[in-house]
Parts: structure tokens; C-alpha cells; sequence
């Protein structure tokens, strides 16, 4: 395995680091799904399957955690697979968690115009045509074509500035998530929680198809791990505390919104959050207050994952399964330019699939992290028996228990994806799974061709 370190400048502190998980991880999905997590499974029933969720991304992060400080170099899965299993395993999940960091950047390019129909609902013109019942508009199309060209060219100019955009706004998510949470305390009431459960495990599964997605972004830690200018333990301690500060966030919006809003309510909201946002204030100025922050998770959320969608296409390149276009590194700014443009063309053109892709992106990019996580998991432990002496700063355990418990577990929500599931993928969003596979294919073929 080629050493990747030297080529990206160390300018990320703990603070960096942190804020780049967790704000990853608590973007959009919570303003405009919670909603969704509560009539499908009901009040308890959305909490559990964040328990349930959340104990995965322990398990996972915690492999990943011992991986990282082991192996702190640009590219994170990539890096451990490659040394556990072999190329046709390294780009089966390097190519996975690509496509769970996409289908993030592609459901962020379409929220924001979203959010900004909440805010201005008049600012629709000119009709382009009809998606799944949907009216795509010009000007809905832009807002989302402008941001992903923003938010390109702030990671494009260095990863300091995306940090300390990164640090900005995530903060500010913070303070409107703990005034929800506390309003709505305060402010709702427990009678509103009813059902608690809806569709027994069928309605918990709905939920927890939806975690892999909306818990992606602790791995983003070891896409930039080499351009992390601490200890490597650290990043192993920082990415467990981003997972568990996530997995408490998520919980605490769940109850929130029940306890703000009553079923009835919930059934007809379109931003739900917001709502309980502005019924536990008792005023719609909150409800915008919320928005507002929201965008911020947008934000965050789609900084994030250019960051760990460009290094993971930039070391795939470098070891030669993509083009070496991708690997071009800027000579003055030391980010992974050409990958980031490659990534803001994808996200420039996903508004134009309107609104119902927030769905699509969600469930189909779901399961190529889990696939990733699977083969991550598998690599962990294959590691510890082949190479017990690697020095591993982060230690998850002695035993090989996390190691087994996250492949388990990993595999088991790979099925809740697969036909015949109460959760499987629908047929638009197979074909999404399918075409990127298929372009993934053409690349591994011609990586093949290359070796022989």
C-alpha cells in the first residue's frame, strides 16, 4: 500500500475535526424528515429506531475510530480495505461510501431550494415540467444549481475556510436545536406523543433505513485524517464523541416534535420541525428561526461531505481505479480541485430531478454506506489477526467483539434494503443504485485493463 501522506497541509485542530463529524452528521434531515420518523413509526417507536441506529454507528464508528489513528491517510476506507482485502474489495467500498457521500450532496443541493419555498412561498416561476407529481420551476433549479457552485468553491479554496464555515454554522444549528428541545419541554405536551408506536417493527424498520444516511459523516473524519494536525488517538476519541453527540441530537428532536405537535398535525406538515418549532414558542417567527438553522445544516452537511467525497476520489486515483484527472492536487490551495469540480457538476444538475429526490438520495445512498461499513467492519478484523502488532493509538477493545458485533449488524440493515423488506428500495431508486454501479463497473474495467 502507497503512502499518501505528505501531499495535504495539516491545518485541522480538534475543534476542526469535531464540528466537521458532527455537523455532517445533523444536516438538513432533521427539519425536513422528522415528520416522516414519527408518523411511520410513532413518537417511541422513532426514538427506538435511533437507539437501535445509533448503536450501529457505535459499533461501526468504533472500528472505524482504531482504523483511523492506525492509518491516518487521506482516503479512510479506501486505505483500510485496500490493506485487509485486495483491490475488488477496496473499490467495491470505496466506490460504496462514495455514493452515500453523493447522494448526501446531490439531497442537500435539493433541500436548500426547498427550505427557501418555506420561507418565500411565491418565488416558483417559470414551469420546466412534472417529476413523480411534482412541478419542477427555473427558479427552484437555480437556487439549488448556485449553492452547489458556492458551496464547490469554498472547499476549492482550501480546507481551513471550509472549516471555519464548518465551525460557524454548526454552532448555530446547536443553539436552535437546544431552543427546540427546550421549548417544546416547556412548551408541549405528552398527551401529543400518542401513538407512541406505529406499525410495530415494520414501522421501526421505515425509520431505521433512514439512520445509515442520516448518521453519515463521523467517516468524513477519516477522509481528511491527513490533513489533521493532532494526535492520532485523538481522532479516534473525536470520532466516537461526534457519533454519540449526533445520536443524543437526534433523539432529542424526536421527542421534541411529539411533544410539540399532536398526529393530526404532523400528518399534514411539510417541515414538521419547524412547526413544532413554532407551536412550542407559540409564535410562526420561531418556525423561521428554525428554518434559518436548518439552512445552516444544509450547509454543514453539504461542506462535509465535498470534503470526504473529493479524498476518498482523490486516493481511489491515486491507486489508480480512477482516472489520475482525479487526483490532481492544487498547487497553491492543496485541495483535490479537479474532484471537486467533478462533484460540483453532479451536484449542479440534481435539482433538476425536483423535490421527490430527497427521498430517492436518501434510501438509495443509505445502502452504499452501509455496504462500505460492512467491508470496513470485515477489515477491522482481519486486521487485528493478521497484523496484531500494527500500532493502533486508538484501541476499540481487546477483543475481537466490536469488530463481529458491527459486521452483524452491518449486514442486517444491508438486508432491510433488499426486496421483500417492509423498508426495501423502491424501483427509482434501484435504478439510481443500479446506474452507479454500472459507472463504477466501467471504471473497475478499465482500472483492470490498465494492470494487465
Amino acid at each position: 500500500m502507497a503512502s499518501r501522506k505528505g501531499k495535504f497541509k495539516k491545518v485541522l485542530n480538534n475543534w476542526d475535526v469535531f464540528l466537521l463529524s458532527f455537523g455532517a452528521m445533523i444536516g438538513w434531515g432533521w427539519v425536513v424528515m422528522s415528520g416522516t420518523w414519527i408518523t411511520s413509526a410513532g413518537s417511541l417507536g422513532a426514538a427506538l429506531a435511533f437507539v437501535i441506529g445509533g448503536v450501529l454507528v457505535v459499533f461501526v464508528g468504533l472500528t472505524y475510530a482504531e482504523l483511523s489513528s492506525a492509518m491516518p491517510f487521506v482516503g479512510g476506507e479506501h486505505v483500510y480495505v485496500e490493506r485487509a482485502l485486495g483491490n475488488k474489495s477496496t473499490f467495491i467500498a470505496s466506490w460504496a461510501i462514495t455514493f452515500g457521500y453523493v447522494s448526501v450532496i446531490a439531497f442537500e443541493a435539493v433541500a436548500l431550494p426547498t427550505v427557501i419555498t418555506y420561507l418565500f412561498p411565491n418565488y416558483e416561476v417559470g414551469y420546466m415540467w412534472t417529476i413523480a407529481g411534482w412541478d419542477v420551476y427555473l427558479s427552484w433549479v437555480i437556487v439549488g444549481m448556485v449553492g452547489s457552485i458556492i458551496m464547490a468553491g469554498i472547499n476549492y479554496f482550501g480546507v481551513k475556510p471550509a472549516a471555519k464555515v464548518q465551525i460557524i454554522l454548526t454552532l448555530s444549528i446547536f443553539i436552535v436545536g437546544i431552543m427546540l428541545i427546550t421549548g417544546s419541554g416547556f412548551g408541549g405536551s405528552v398527551a401529543n406523543m400518542e401513538p407512541f408506536f406505529v406499525d410495530g417493527a415494520g414501522g421501526i424498520m421505515a425509520v431505521l433505513v433512514l439512520v445509515p444516511f442520516l448518521f453519515v459523516g463521523f467517516d468524513v473524519i477519516p477522509q481528511a485524517a491527513e490533513e489533521a494536525n493532532i494526535e492520532p488517538r485523538k481522532i479516534g476519541k473525536l470520532l466516537i464523541l461526534s457519533v454519540v453527540a449526533a445520536i443524543l441530537f437526534y433523539i432529542g428532536v424526536t421527542f421534541a416534535v411529539s411533544l410539540a405537535l399532536p398526529a393530526a398535525s404532523l400528518e399534514g406538515s411539510e417541515l414538521a420541525t419547524a412547526d413544532a418549532m413554532g407551536a412550542a414558542f407559540g409564535s410562526p417567527v420561531f418556525a423561521n428561526v428554525l428554518i434559518l438553522g436548518g439552512v445552516a445544516g444544509i450547509l454543514t452537511s453539504w461542506n462535509a461531505f465535498i470534503v470526504g467525497a473529493t479524498r476518498i476520489i482523490y486516493a481511489m486515483a491515486e491507486s489508480r481505479m480512477l482516472p489520475s484527472w482525479f487526483s490532481k492536487i492544487h498547487p497553491k490551495y492543496g485541495t483535490p480541485s479537479n474532484a471537486i469540480i467533478f462533484i460540483a457538476v453532479l451536484s449542479v444538475v440534481s435539482p433538476l430531478l425536483g423535490e421527490p429526490a430527497l427521498d430517492w438520495f436518501a434510501t438509495a445512498g443509505g445502502l452504499g454506506i452501509v455496504v462500505a461499513y460492512f467491508l470496513v467492519a470485515i477489515s477491522f478484523v482481519i486486521l487485528r489477526r493478521r497484523e496484531p502488532e500494527m500500532e493502533r493509538p486508538y484501541r476499540a477493545g481487546n477483543s475481537q467483539f466490536i469488530g463481529f458485533t458491527a459486521i452483524v449488524m452491518s449486514f442486517g440493515f444491508i438486508v432491510l434494503y433488499m426486496p421483500g423488506m417492509p423498508s426495501a428500495l423502491f424501483n427509482i431508486e434501484w435504478i439510481i443504485v443500479f446506474g452507479w454501479s454500472l459507472l463504477g463497473l466501467v471504471f473497475y474495467l478499465n482500472f483492470l485493463r490498465q494492470k494487465g
